[in-house]
This record gives C-alpha cells, sequence and structure tokens, in this order.
C-alpha cells in the first residue's frame, strides 16, 4: 500500500505542482486546492491541514497527527511496544514513518532531512500551492 502511495503521490505531485504554480494565485483556484486536499488527505493520512505537507518524507505518516505535532523524529516518549506516550491506544506516528519509509523507493532517504520549523500562519492553506511559490 505504501508503495503505491508513493507512486500515486509522484504522478500527482507533477501534475499539481504545475497547476499549482501556474493557477496558485487564483482565489477560486486556491479554495479548490484547499476542499480537495482536505477531502483526499484527511481521510486517509489524518491531514491537520498545517499547509507544509511533508507526507513524502515522512513514509506518508502526517506527523502533525502526532499529539505533540513534532516534525522531525519521535519525542522520546515512545512506548517500548510503539504506542504513544500522550495516547497508549495510538500507535507513534513516528514508529509507521520509520516502517513505512522502508518500504518506499524513491522518498527512503528523506525521512533523514531536518524539517523546518512550522509556519501556524499557514494552517488551513493548501500545501500544493505552497509549495509550488
Amino acid at each position: 500500500m505504501v508503495k503505491l502511495l508513493e507512486i500515486l503521490y509522484l504522478v500527482s505531485s507533477k501534475f499539481l505542482s504545475g497547476v499549482a504554480r501556474k493557477y496558485g494565485d487564483n482565489r477560486i483556484m486556491n479554495l479548490l486546492f484547499v476542499k480537495f486536499e482536505w477531502a483526499t488527505k484527511k481521510p486517509m493520512f489524518g491531514c491537520q491541514m498545517c499547509g507544509q505537507c511533508i507526507l513524502h518524507e515522512t513514509g506518508m505518516s502526517c506527523p502533525m497527527g502526532c499529539p505533540k505535532e513534532i516534525r522531525n523524529g519521535p519525542c522520546g516518549g515512545v512506548r517500548t511496544d510503539g504506542t504513544c506516550e500522550l495516547d497508549p491506544k495510538m500507535t507513534c506516528v513516528w514508529v509507521t514513518a520509520w516502517e513505512n519509509t522502508n518500504k518506499m523507493r524513491v522518498f527512503s532517504q528523506k525521512i533523514d532531512l531536518i524539517q523546518k520549523p512550522l509556519d501556524r500562519r499557514l494552517k488551513g492553506t493548501s500545501a500544493w500551492i505552497n509549495q509550488s511559490r
């Protein structure tokens, strides 16, 4: 499943990035992108619409699903069974990210990248449009 998601990401990124670059300043197009991302990424990945999506760099596991919203690896409170220290019913998003990244081909080394601090002003905006600027 992870490999399929990686392929879908690669294909869609070519198309969506081009559209976002060309029409990203258009208010209606911007709204359509936000609605599309919310309708697709939220159910599939638990997307929190941070506007700075790094799913392809974290094994298609959204780090914003972490109760602490940590974007650069686990907090150190991961339990020995791989669950979250704040929500023991939840697998740590970084455990899932690591497992999934090992199944990926193109983005397998991206998990090692240090992410920039989250810009909270972008919450609720389109990551595709933000990345194309």
